[in-house]
């Protein structure tokens, strides 16, 4: 199943899904660019209104890490307000990225 098709809900995610999209952030313990994806993630969160931030620690949920094939972290994931997946990138993101697949998500 691509990720076009692909929901996710809070059940799953461990978290209430934003009002309007959802920013998952998938991190691991040691992972430096994770800590800065989290302030970037926040902050964009903090920003737009009905917008929430989930992050997972990869390691505690692997079943979540195979059934969406995440390789490596940071794996961010955006959700509309349904949970569908309408974005996804690996590695720390830009702000204006997130703000710009934000734009897809709402």
């Amino acid at each position: 199943m691509g990720d076009e098709d692909r929901r996710l809900d809070p059940v799953e995610l461990g978290a209430e899904l934003g009002e309007r999209a959802t920013l998952v952030q998938f991190s691991s313990a040691f992972c430096a660019p994770c800590r800065a994806t989290r302030r970037v993630l926040g902050e964009v969160a903090a920003l737009v209104p009905g917008v929430a931030h989930i992050e997972i620690d990869a390691e505690a949920r692997l079943d979540l890490v195979r059934a969406l094939d995440v390789a490596k972290t940071p794996t961010v994931l955006v959700l509309d307000a349904g949970g569908r997946v309408v974005r996804r990138a690996a590695g720390q993101p830009r702000k204006a990225d997130v703000i710009a697949a934000l734009g897809e998500a709402v």
